[in-house]
């Protein structure tokens, strides 16, 4: 469903950058339905915006596929926000469109990483009248990618914070299905054993159990941070770090965190490269 709404204080031809494609998440108008509202008079008032309401990931794509020269709208939380810039990466049209954001929901540190108020009026108006800044974007081989941070191993699954019950629930589905014992995955909270390569050079390799390892960019550089806590008898030792254009890790089964949102794996071998500027957002 959607509408389109035109600036009332406005005359003539509006400009491009006035023409915006405002998709409203759907667990956004469930999760605050005041601040949808807000978001949406804010820009309907200040620019040409057609207002797309998705009912799920599918309508989701597909109004972001047919914007045409619209500027996109994402208002909802980081997922929203990851779903679009995946779309059109995969898309290969990433790099001709500038996104906007308004935060709504529960789950918002992404984008306040990356520089957007989280304010719902104060990040419609950067929306309407911010600055394209070009961001770096990790991209893996299997053609993921990364807006911010990564960690390995992940703190927790996506969804289950806030409700023990439901790791209860998998927890006993899992020994109820009578599978074969396997060893502690590395996410289960214990120490891993990873090779990690930046830039071909190895920080850690398989006979050095790690505690973590951490990844997001080294802002204005076009490389990565990485920084790797080993195990050690020295709880005050420092971590080993590093800035790479491209990272290797290689382990048994292990998965990752994207962004706070997302878990990946389990692989045994992902790489990560740097993709300079590759995308745009519209911040303050």
């Amino acid at each position: 469903m959607d509408h389109e709404s035109h600036p009332s204080d406005r005359g003539g031809e509006v400009p491009l950058s006035r023409q915006l494609l405002v998709i409203v998440d759907p667990l956004a108008r469930r999760a605050d339905g005041e601040s949808v509202r807000i978001a949406k008079d804010v820009l309907c008032a200040g620019a040409t915006a057609k207002v797309c309401l998705p009912e799920g990931p599918e309508e989701f794509a597909k109004a972001l596929a047919k914007r045409g020269a619209r500027r996109p709208v994402v208002v909802g939380d980081d997922r929203a926000l990851l779903r679009a810039v995946s779309l059109l990466h995969r898309e290969r049209e990433l790099s001709g469109a500038v996104f906007s954001m308004v935060p709504v929901g529960a789950a918002v540190s992404l984008a306040r990483s990356l520089g957007v108020p989280t304010g719902t009026v104060a990040a419609a108006r950067v929306a309407l009248d911010g600055r394209e800044r070009r961001l770096d974007l990790l991209v893996d081989d299997s053609d993921g990618v990364v807006l911010g941070d990564l960690r390995i191993p992940p703190v927790a699954e996506p969804g289950t914070g806030g409700r023990p019950w439901l790791r209860t629930c998998r927890s006993l589905v899992r020994t109820l299905a009578a599978r074969p014992v396997r060893p502690a995955a590395p996410d289960s909270g214990g120490p891993a054993r990873l090779r990690v390569e930046a830039d071909g050079v190895t920080l850690v390799d398989l006979d050095q159990p790690v505690e973590g390892v951490s990844v997001g960019p080294a802002t204005g550089t076009g490389l990565a941070r990485v920084e790797v806590r080993p195990v050690a008898v020295d709880a005050a030792a420092p971590p080993l770090t590093a800035r790479a254009r491209t990272i290797t890790v290689t382990g048994a089964d292990f998965r990752y965190r994207a962004d706070s949102v997302t878990i990946g794996g389990p692989v045994r071998r992902r790489t990560w490269t740097v993709r300079t500027g590759a995308w745009g957002l519209a911040l303050p």
